[in-house]
């Protein structure tokens, strides 16, 4: 399987071409060549494989030529060793749990596969990998604990000052070894187009040998596709085959694994991207206007996205065809004030604790229900982050009944190691040039 990019659909690359120079130098994104249709023997059996069986059997139908199947097996094996569990809280409610990897975050998904892809791909004597990585909240964690001690790699993560939770930042900067923190003044979208640069600058590509751990990185999209194969495969065992998924977004990585999970033929019957107030997706999706505007800090950190990078590889799935799109992708974005009445309601309601971003995904869910009552589809919202991660967010009766995992109880004693700086470029770069 080769890829290409979104702005030169006539260049191809294989698979380890495309993970290790994550952005193409016309600024695209990489996409599959081809998305090819799974088995459908194995879709309307899916209940009858486990989640390890199931990510290989994905992973094979699009990389079995760059990655042999025994390998694959075996980085699978390891890089996806949690569960990600489906939850009945009422009839035709489910929640699907992201958070039961290291970091606590679905983005461990991605970021685990893709280490060990690319510790796959390198080679003894090869020159330092230097992954570059921004931050809104959970990227980075996932990013620093997927990579953490792993030969011949060196991680810099960029992350907003103030705009992410303190678990969050402890995250990101107590680990040490291979993996460096640095505290930008600015948002996410500063952070985003730091490390973009930095991919096209020639003076830095010819020193370093760089690569993204985001979402942009087409080895981070392709794990995230194995839960929700996983999901359906669940609700098969309850005897639902129609699936509705609401999934929190911000820089829309997540709902295009959902889509392109679709694309290779998962059956689902509507997506919905939940957003806080950066709604630069639905916006569009309700006015047909795209317009990008600069993001605004929210209870929900890891969603302040307000020009979403993996939006242009959704729009590449659907080649134009916007009402395709429309029909099957619906969008709806909620205020703090309505964040929090939701964290109350889902923890009123069912006695269950969830974080900002999955209670926008519940509330989203609700009210697409609520709309279309003859749609008899089992609705199922992702919780994308442990609540533990976002203390100051809940009133104390809610705040009390968090259970804290002892990883994170662990990494409170730690020391950080940050460095700052300002959002500008030519003070990024100089910091890479000076701490090679």
């Amino acid at each position: 399987m080769n890829f290409y990019s979104t702005n030169s659909p006539t260049v191809e690359v294989p698979f380890k071409e495309a993970v290790f120079n994550s952005l193409p130098q016309d600024r695209g994104l990489y996409m599959p060549v081809s998305i090819p249709q799974l088995d459908a023997g194995f879709i309307e059996n899916l209940d009858k494989y486990s989640l390890s069986e199931i990510a290989f059997e994905v992973a094979k139908t699009l990389l079995s030529d760059s990655v042999a199947e025994d390998d694959l097996k075996a980085i699978i094996n390891d890089a996806i060793n949690f569960e990600a569990p489906v939850v009945k809280l009422e009839e035709d409610v489910y929640v699907l749990e992201l958070f039961h990897g290291p970091s606590l975050a679905f983005k461990d998904f991605g970021a685990r596969f893709m280490s060990r892809i690319m510790s796959y791909f390198l080679r003894d004597g090869e020159q330092l990998l230097d992954v570059l990585v921004a931050t809104s909240g959970d990227t980075g964690g996932a990013v620093a604990l997927g990579f953490l001690g792993v030969p011949n790699t060196r991680v810099t993560i960029l992350f907003p000052k103030g705009k992410v939770s303190p678990i969050q930042e402890q995250q990101l900067t107590t680990n040490g070894k291979n993996i460096r923190a640095i505290e930008v003044d600015g948002t996410f979208d500063d952070c985003q187009a730091l490390v973009k640069q930095a991919f096209t600058d020639a003076e830095l590509n010819k020193k370093f040998r760089l690569t993204s751990a985001n979402s942009i990185n087409i080895a981070r999209l392709i794990p995230q596709t194995f839960y929700y194969f996983n999901a359906y495969a669940q609700l098969l065992r309850q005897g639902k085959t129609e699936v509705t998924f609401c999934v929190p977004s911000g820089n829309f990585g997540n709902i295009g694994a959902g889509l392109l999970a679709w694309k290779l033929g998962l059956p689902v019957k509507q997506f919905i991207a939940a957003t806080n107030a950066n709604d630069t997706v639905p916006a569009f999706l309700n006015t047909g206007v795209y317009e990008p505007k600069p993001s605004v800090q929210t209870l929900s950190n890891a969603m302040d996205v307000g020009n979403p990078s993996n939006w242009v590889r959704i729009a590449e799935m659907f080649k134009g065809d916007t009402a395709e799109l429309k029909q099957l992708v619906q969008g709806v974005s909620y205020t703090d004030a309505q964040t929090i009445e939701a964290i109350n309601q889902v923890y009123s309601q069912y006695n269950y604790v969830v974080c900002p971003h999955t209670a926008i995904a519940w509330k989203a869910l609700k009210d697409y229900q609520a709309g279309h009552p003859d749609d008899k589809s089992a609705g199922v919202f992702l919780a994308t982050a442990h609540a533990c991660k976002f203390p100051d967010v809940f009133p104390d009766e809610i705040h009390a009944a968090i259970v804290v995992p002892e990883s994170v109880k662990e990494m409170q004693g730690k020391l950080p190691v940050v460095s700052t700086m300002g959002n500008d470029f030519d003070g990024f770069k100089w910091w890479l040039m000076e701490n090679a």
